[in-house]
């Protein structure tokens, strides 16, 4: 693949709590995923990232989780398909009115955390996803994992979808993330990371087991609270340039 988004997960401090260096990562990504209040953020933090992005020319896009500000929307619950739609409209309806307040517009949508992955193997939660990002605007992007039931869902209601890969993270046998806090779950040599976004530009990946898994790359996440993620997006933008890959938003 010769083009390539980079989207990072930004505005997930909270009141006096801040987190990641998001003006500085701004500098090096063509999206940003922008919390919407529910696992992080708050109106303040919300207007100021999404102004930051626009004034760069990055992609605004709503990042929707569960209502989890201890957990960090990281701890799964049991949500109804329509609590999921209800949840994420509200939130991504938010981000939306900050985009259009500061002379822009919401780019995509992208879950986080939990709701992400229990969306990402189960379809009737993925359909109401879908359903609420193409209720709240049909030209919106929807980014899912590559390969999940989210993209599958999002591709059903007529939504552009950009099918989402991670550096950071190793991947088993059936494309699914391996659980954080399983073993090799986190790739935190730069080097390996780098190795592994290129060979997912070939199509590819390779799991914890060694085998290899096909998938599709059209967005790869940073994740803007790792230690060292503005070296990280740094190395990784100037890699990119170097093997002659386009960075911009889908």
């Amino acid at each position: 693949m010769s083009t390539l988004d980079l989207n990072c997960d930004m505005g997930e401090g909270f009141g006096a709590w801040t987190m990641g260096d998001d003006l500085a990562l701004l500098d090096h990504v063509s999206s940003a995923n922008i919390a919407c209040g529910f696992h992080a953020g708050d109106p303040a933090t919300m207007r100021g990232v999404v102004a930051a992005a626009l004034a760069r020319g990055v992609a605004v896009g709503a990042h929707p989780g569960l209502p989890d500000l201890v957990g960090f929307g990281r701890r799964e619950m049991k949500v109804s398909p329509a609590d999921a739609y209800a949840m994420t409209l509200y939130q991504a309806g938010a981000l939306a009115a900050f985009a259009r307040a500061a002379g822009g517009r919401l780019h995509h949508v992208k879950p986080h955390g939990a709701l992400y992955n229990m969306a990402a193997r189960d379809r009737a939660l993925a359909d109401a996803l879908a359903q609420a990002v193409h209720d709240l605007d049909p030209s919106l992007v929807f980014y899912g994992l590559a390969g999940s039931a989210m993209v599958d869902a999002a591709r059903a209601r007529g939504l552009r979808v950009a099918e989402e890969v991670f550096a950071d993270r190793a991947y088993e046998d059936d494309g699914r993330l391996a659980a954080r806090g399983t073993p090799g779950a986190m790739i935190e040599d730069a080097d390996a990371a780098l190795a592994q976004v290129r060979l997912m530009l070939q199509g590819q990946v390779r799991a914890r087991s060694g085998a290899l898994v096909a998938l599709r790359a059209d967005t790869l996440c940073l994740h803007g609270d790792q230690p060292g993620a503005l070296h990280f997006a740094q190395t990784l933008r100037a890699a990119l340039a170097a093997d002659g890959v386009t960075v911009r938003a889908p």
